[in-house]
């Protein structure tokens, strides 16, 4: 008795040469960041040769910064690149939080995608306009109203003592603080949401109220992507560049008043770039230099946000949009 082979004996086997093919295109892009990288760290490292060969590593630890005579040193924009930048999340971690805590559990279905659109708006707003609207109107603003009041409530620290400028460390920290707002709201928002939903019923079983719901259930176990979404935060904040050039007073004079002018690594490279020349090469390979040291710090702490957002792991339930 003759049998009809089955349909799949007939068919020519599988070809997985398009698998293979398709694995290695995608491998290759994803590869391409770290070429990239690569490229941009070897290009500051090449420019920066003649500041790395005059002065080593006294570079990172000199306070002087004067093309006249030759003299360059990256403490004064490292020591405004970490005070503003810490301030600044200092500023936008409470307010960040906080929204992120009512998005999550506190807002009104039909208030929460408005809300979301809205913050996420403020992230795509370029940095050039933040920076002239907080040159034309938050300075002045800031310079006639809370800075006084400062002076004469913590006028006893060194911080806050001094000639209040208008462009100062703290306007440049203020300004960060509302351009990372978006990023440290949005992951904190996520990292809510992926607090399994049976942790909050176990504690409204027990008798909690919603605030200790909020406060034992989300917020404790959440610690360490909030730290993560922190240190994404202040990734983007050392890197920011035109809006913080534009009120930060771009002075190389390190003070201990924050509302001295200062200068931040990202500023120093925008302001001073342009007309950088001399015979040997060495004031364009400072500035070189200091790229080369803020690429170093940013990459180092994306990398430790990212490892820290990681270990929070995914959305474990739909949660709310």
């Amino acid at each position: 008795m003759n049998s009809i082979a089955p349909q799949s004996m007939l068919l020519p086997p599988p070809s997985r040469t398009g698998d293979a093919a398709f694995k290695f295109l995608t491998w290759c892009m994803a590869m391409m960041v770290f070429v990239l990288v690569a490229v941009v760290g070897w290009e500051l490292f090449r420019g920066s040769e003649p500041s790395l060969r005059q002065f080593g590593w006294r570079f990172l630890t000199r306070a002087d910064w004067d093309p006249v005579s030759g003299a360059f040193g990256a403490l004064p924009f490292m020591f405004g690149t970490f005070v503003s930048s810490l301030l600044g999340l200092l500023l936008a971690l409470p307010l960040s939080v906080a929204a992120a805590i009512y998005l999550t559990e506190l807002a009104p279905g039909w208030m929460r995608q408005p809300a979301v659109a809205l913050i996420e708006m403020l992230a795509s707003i370029p940095s050039v306009i933040l920076g002239l609207w907080g040159m034309v109107v938050l300075v002045p603003w800031l310079n006639a109203h809370p800075y006084p009041w400062l002076q004469r409530v913590l006028g006893f620290l060194p911080l806050f003592r001094g000639h209040v400028y208008g462009p100062c460390l703290l306007s440049a920290a203020v300004i960060i603080a509302i351009m990372i707002v978006p990023i440290v709201t949005s992951i904190s928002r996520e990292v809510f949401r992926a607090v399994p939903d049976s942790r909050r019923e176990a504690a409204y079983a027990l008798g909690a109220t919603r605030w200790e719901v909020t406060r034992l259930a989300v917020l404790k176990g959440s610690k360490r992507g909030i730290f993560g979404a922190a240190m994404l935060g202040l990734g983007r904040a050392l890197g920011e560049t035109m809006a913080v050039t534009m009120v930060v007073g771009n002075s190389t004079v390190i003070s201990p008043s924050l509302f001295a002018p200062g200068c931040t690594l990202a500023s120093g490279i925008a302001t001073q770039f342009a007309e950088a020349a001399d015979n040997f090469n060495l004031y364009p390979g400072a500035l070189y230099e200091l790229g080369l040291v803020l690429l170093a710090i940013t990459i180092v702490t994306n990398i430790l946000a990212r490892l820290l957002v990681g270990a929070v792991g995914a959305p474990r339930h739909p949660g709310p949009a």
